[in-house]
């Protein structure tokens, strides 16, 4: 495709989602060969627009971090693999916005990874669900009960309140505490 066709193909694509303009602006001013990895990676997937700006403003993080082009932050690994899966778009949609997120964040998703393996050691038993705030953006942890009939909720009001003490720990965690 030739510069024009490219920009032309960008338009087309942000006027269907009604892209905003600063948008298209920022991403037709990218040199040639991120503006056509990122259309590729629109058009594949299937974005929607909330999920390209996202998208985009993570490759630029990442990117402007690490010192490296949105194209070259696409042919990582963990990138490529999400291509390869076979899974539908809208999945891998979801699965790149992880995985940048993983890149762009790391201490984020290195310590919600600690949080959720302390999650997974308490053995809750099924019915008992606990919820984390989206990317730990407060200090706020759901513990849902999902019961049929009055025994099974007393059994799984029993198993949380057996581990009232370390989900304490792990509310505290969330609220700033040192030890994850």
């Amino acid at each position: 495709m030739s510069g024009t066709e490219v920009e032309a193909a960008i338009r087309a694509w942000a006027a269907e989602r009604r892209l905003p303009e600063a948008h298209v602006a920022r991403w037709l001013e990218l040199p040639a060969s991120e503006r056509t990895a990122l259309l590729e990676l629109a058009q594949t997937l299937h974005l929607r627009t909330g999920q390209f700006v996202t998208i985009f403003t993570l490759l630029k993080e990442i990117g402007v971090r690490e010192n490296q082009p949105i194209a070259e932050v696409l042919t990582r690994r963990e990138v490529r693999n999400i291509f390869a899966a076979n899974e539908s778009a809208p999945g891998k949609a979801r699965a790149l916005l992880e995985v940048l997120r993983a890149i762009r964040f790391p201490q984020l998703h290195e310590t919600l990874a600690q949080i959720n393996a302390r999650i997974t050691e308490l053995r809750l038993p099924e019915g008992v669900r606990v919820v984390l705030p989206p990317n730990l953006g407060s200090d706020e942890v759901r513990v849902e009960l999902t019961a049929h009939g009055g025994a099974e909720l007393k059994r799984l009001v029993e198993a949380v309140t057996a581990r009232s003490a370390e989900l304490g720990r792990i509310a505290d965690l969330l609220g700033g505490a040192d030890e994850v």
